[in-house]
């Protein structure tokens, strides 16, 4: 599908749109998820195509109700990967989609009314072949409050503005996104080996095959952040160590913004234990646990004192676990046979 396929002109019918998901365990979500889909203020035909994993919570018996009482318009496929991975299931959903824009959407993702409208709008507008927008992170208890403030902000997760925010323009990646069909077949689609980072791996061969990627701040759909520190911990734990794969595949893909958290364990680690003979050493842990408390008072306003203290052991929490991860991936996660495009 090329941009003047995509774009409607004036008078003409808006382009029908396919909103995709892939779900796993997600009965709780799934029906307010594709009723936002659904509900969506847009001109053009809708249809949502679900993709489910192999649950135990009664999910597929919440898509095959949905699927029934739609007319038609949601769809219920299998995940073909036995772990419910997202890479296979997005794949199998895209397969099925009947229409050329395809709307990413996560199973606990709840759309604004406006969202397709403006993305639409925007992929026209743009000629890219992904738009996307803002991770809004929110949280209902204390814990998951703090993180969220921890994933807005450049120390918790550097600059990439679909988390922090900033102006329209092109951008590495952005959240969920919203794609043109022959964007996604000219790669190959997601790459089905990443069971994490997929979503930055795809970007990156849309712009390495001379696509564009741009990042939209009118698009913002909220994120409910991972529930306790264990849960998070493992979260960003195999967010380190699959881009570590991703680097090993492409060195390309590097940046400052992802060796800040294992040099940031090295250099904690070795002070610490260098200290031990060498007080001197002990500066290097030391001057990072105060760069965690000055951040925690910077950011975390709003959230109290033991707020701001929590702040700065996330903020501790995600670094360690990410650059640990990083520092620990297993070369068997890497793809070096794989095309970069």
């Amino acid at each position: 599908m090329s941009q003047d396929d995509t774009a409607a002109a004036p008078g003409t019918p808006a382009p029908p749109v396919s909103v995709v998901m892939t779900v796993l365990d997600e009965a709780r979500h799934l029906e307010e998820s594709v009723r936002c889909s659904l509900g969506q203020e847009y001109d053009g035909e809708l249809e949502v195509v679900v993709a489910v994993g192999r649950s135990a919570d009664g999910t597929r018996e919440v898509a095959d109700r949905l699927a029934a009482s739609s007319g038609g318009r949601v769809v219920v496929v299998d995940n073909p990967d036995p772990r419910g991975a997202t890479p296979a299931g997005l794949n199998a959903a895209v397969a099925a989609a009947r229409h050329d824009v395809l709307v990413r959407v996560d199973g606990h993702s709840m759309l604004p009314p406006g969202y397709v409208a403006t993305a639409v709008e925007a992929l026209v507008a743009t000629g890219a072949d992904n738009v996307g927008g803002l991770m809004a992170a929110e949280g209902s208890t204390p814990f998951e409050r703090v993180v969220a403030r921890a994933m807005t902000t450049k120390l918790g997760v550097g600059s990439a503005p679909f988390h922090t925010g900033g102006s329209a323009g092109p951008a590495d990646s952005v959240y969920l996104g919203v794609f043109r069909r022959d964007a996604l077949e000219r790669v190959g689609g997601y790459d089905e080996h990443y069971l994490r980072a997929q979503d930055w791996e795809l970007n990156h061969r849309l712009r390495a095959t001379g696509g564009l990627v741009w990042f939209d701040p009118r698009l913002e759909v909220a994120y409910r952040p991972r529930s306790t520190p264990e849960a998070l911990a493992r979260q960003y734990f195999h967010y380190g160590r699959w881009r570590r794969a991703i680097v090993r595949r492409d060195a390309s893909t590097v940046s400052p913004r992802y060796l800040a958290p294992p040099a940031a364990v090295l250099g904690a680690g070795a002070g610490a234990l260098v200290g031990l003979r060498w007080r001197p050493a002990l500066l290097l842990p030391g001057g990072y646990v105060a760069l965690l408390l000055a951040g925690g008072a910077a950011f975390g306003a709003g959230l109290g004192l033991r707020g701001r203290l929590a702040l700065a052991g996330v903020y501790g929490l995600m670094h360690g676990a990410w650059g640990l991860g990083f520092l620990t991936s297993p070369r068997a996660l890497a793809r070096p046979d794989a095309p970069t495009g």
